[in-house]
């Protein structure tokens, strides 16, 4: 289980990405496409185009975190927002909590395929 504070910054990628992205290619993805610091304290979400793979590039202070999750079944509510910049979108971290444990966040409600163990 993922734990982040509440004064964590997230932002996340409104357009999809290649997966095969690591390390340096979601850094390259920060600086270029979004136009944030990798090493400014915030995590960074990115998906595939069928949003079933979720990567997060995070910098802790010593080095670079890249976390990544590929769902079973189903999808990622993924979030759209009116007031996207640069090609992404902040979120609490209270929504990525949402966002990772299958919580569609337009209604608030379980999606169909996911079940806790």
């Amino acid at each position: 289980m993922l734990s982040f504070s509440g004064s964590l910054k997230v932002f996340v990628a409104v357009e999809p990405c290649d997966m095969r992205k690591s390390f340096h290619g979601l850094h390259d993805a920060v600086t270029g496409k979004l136009k944030e610091d990798p090493k400014g304290g915030a995590v960074f979400a990115f998906t595939n185009r069928r949003r079933t793979i979720l990567k997060l590039l995070y910098f802790d202070g010593s080095g670079l975190w890249v976390l990544a999750k590929r769902l079973e079944r189903g999808a990622f509510s993924w979030p759209k927002g009116a007031d996207v910049r640069d090609g992404k979108l902040r979120l609490s971290s209270t929504a990525l909590a949402l966002l990772l444990d299958g919580i569609d966040m337009r209604d608030g409600c379980k999606r169909p395929w996911y079940e806790l163990p």
